[in-house]
């Protein structure tokens, strides 16, 4: 057994907390705060999940308002012992080159793409998460065949779960919380 190195011991007894993660910097680059617990994405990407999460966040940047901004894969600090990373994440607050996450007041959605290592907290821990922080809108992307399918989910704000709202396999075409038209067919292309 190998000996873990000393960044990879928490700074305290209670684990580690949201700002912890900004002075990681031997950290994977795809770390996240779960509970106070370190998560890795060991796992090496499938290029499946790298064209979705592109062409999705293109697609929803080149269709979102005035006044909200796209991105993808940038913390949420949901509180300060959880702060996971959304493959794509809509905000509406105003952003700075050198933020590192978001707080969920500005969050209006956030996309999870989702692949064999993350698939459980993409389906239950983010999408409750996600949800107590009151974040509205929540999209988990499901790989059918080589198609994405879209499940969508709304916020039901006074008991702060989400609904879902619609699944998605061939268009996505939901009105909020923005108007998106998104062939999901033609979405990730193979040459």
């Amino acid at each position: 057994m190998t000996a873990l190195p000393d960044w990879m011991r928490p700074p305290r007894a209670e684990g580690w907390l949201a700002e912890d993660l900004d002075h990681l910097p031997e950290a994977p680059r795809h770390t996240e705060l779960i509970d106070g617990a370190l998560v890795f994405m060991m796992a090496p990407q499938r290029l499946w999940h790298s064209r979705v999460v592109t062409a999705l966040c293109n697609a929803l940047d080149s269709r979102a308002p005035e006044g909200v901004q796209v991105d993808r894969e940038v913390t949420v600090r949901l509180d300060s012992r959880n702060r996971p990373e959304p493959d794509i994440v809509a905000t509406t607050g105003a952003v700075r080159p050198e933020q590192t996450w978001f707080e969920p007041a500005d969050v209006l959605l956030v996309v999870e793409v989702v692949s064999p290592e993350s698939a459980h907290r993409d389906r239950t821990v983010k999408l409750r998460k996600y949800a107590e922080a009151g974040i509205p809108h929540y999209w988990r992307v499901e790989e059918e065949g080589t198609a994405p399918v879209v499940h969508v989910y709304e916020l039901d704000p006074p008991t702060r779960t989400y609904v879902p709202t619609g699944v998605f396999r061939d268009r996505l075409e939901p009105k909020v919380p923005f108007p998106v038209a998104v062939d999901l067919g033609a979405l990730v292309t193979w040459r």
